[in-house]
């Protein structure tokens, strides 16, 4: 008797995920500008996981060789004068190099963070209004007006004097720079969300859905969030580079991250007293903050292109 050979179906579903990775992948690669971003902010990224190994000096150690002879040591004009700092120090003797590596891990992680924390925020509430329309959708946008009316940085500075007056710190904590800054950045992922919701519930994958009797949250997560990915995905990695902005325009003006802990921005503040006789001390961190936002929106812009059917 002969034996029967069983035939396995095939896996369209992981054919079709390979192909559209390797089609995302060949669109993505044409947009230069955006591979270009992709590199540094590859390079600005694995500076700041290996500050610790690739810092010349801790951030914080003052040179007390430098500080009562130059403590503005331009070290890439005298070697003579460098002892060890690449790219001289600041008006504390301290290494600016290891400052801005230090540095980078704090605008990087308040950054990732605060837009994890929107589009979480965002994605739930604009799938529940776009999904159920009505009122729902109509008190969800209301709440949505309301918080697009907070001006975020008015409002940090105020909870900062508030903090202030209240108790002995100076400025709000990490944790709750990047927790305010999530809770209020929500609204546009929200917009975008529903938008994508009101066109995708009248398709016939969500009708079918239905028919077979899947679940509201089966059909939101399952069926119609995988198909509004790509306006998410654009808009987060935009808000990356505009929360960066934030946190260096908050330390700017002294209420951000405070010293001596390194930031990008506290960096720039800490030299406008000297940047007359001294420009390397806040030309370095402004360059690494204009960097980081150009590659940022540069990646944003070739995965609008690589994820928009409609470019193709």
């Amino acid at each position: 008797m002969a034996s029967s050979v069983e035939v396995l179906p095939s896996a369209p579903f992981d054919d079709e995920f390979q192909s559209k990775r390797v089609t995302f992948w060949a669109r993505f690669r044409r947009h230069r500008m955006a591979m270009i971003g992709l590199a540094v902010l590859i390079v600005i990224i694995l500076g700041a996981v290996f500050a610790q190994q690739l810092s010349p000096f801790d951030p914080n150690l003052i040179d007390n060789a430098h500080w009562k002879g130059n403590a503005l040591a331009p070290c890439f004009e005298s070697a003579a004068t460098c002892a060890g700092h690449t790219l001289g120090t600041d008006d504390l003797a301290r290494d600016l190099l290891s400052r801005m590596l230090f540095g980078a891990r704090i605008s990087l992680t308040v950054g990732l963070f605060a837009v994890l924390m929107e589009v979480v925020i965002g994605t739930i509430l604009g799938a529940i209004a776009g999904y159920y329309g009505g009122w729902i959708d109509y008190a969800i946008m209301r709440l949505t007006d309301v918080f697009l009316s907070i001006p975020i940085l008015p409002l940090l500075l105020t909870l900062t004097g508030i903090v202030a007056a209240s108790s002995s710190k100076a400025a709000l904590g990490f944790g709750v720079i990047v927790l305010i800054i999530g809770a209020l950045s929500w609204p546009s992922v929200a917009r975008l969300v529903r938008a994508s919701f009101l066109t995708l519930r009248e398709r016939e994958f969500a009708d079918a859905a239905r028919a077979i009797g899947g679940g509201d949250a089966r059909i939101i997560f399952r069926h119609l969030l995988p198909n509004a990915v790509a306006p998410i995905v654009v808009q987060a990695t935009l808000d990356v580079a505009s929360i960066i902005v934030l946190e260096s325009t908050l330390s700017f003006f002294g209420f951000g991250i405070q010293q001596p802990t390194a930031s990008w921005g506290n960096m720039l503040v800490n030299s406008q007293a000297n940047l007359e006789t001294a420009w390397w001390a806040a030309v370095f961190p402004g360059v690494c903050i204009l960097l980081t936002v150009l590659a940022i929106n540069y990646i944003g812009d070739g995965l609008r292109d690589a994820l928009d059917p409609n470019l193709r």
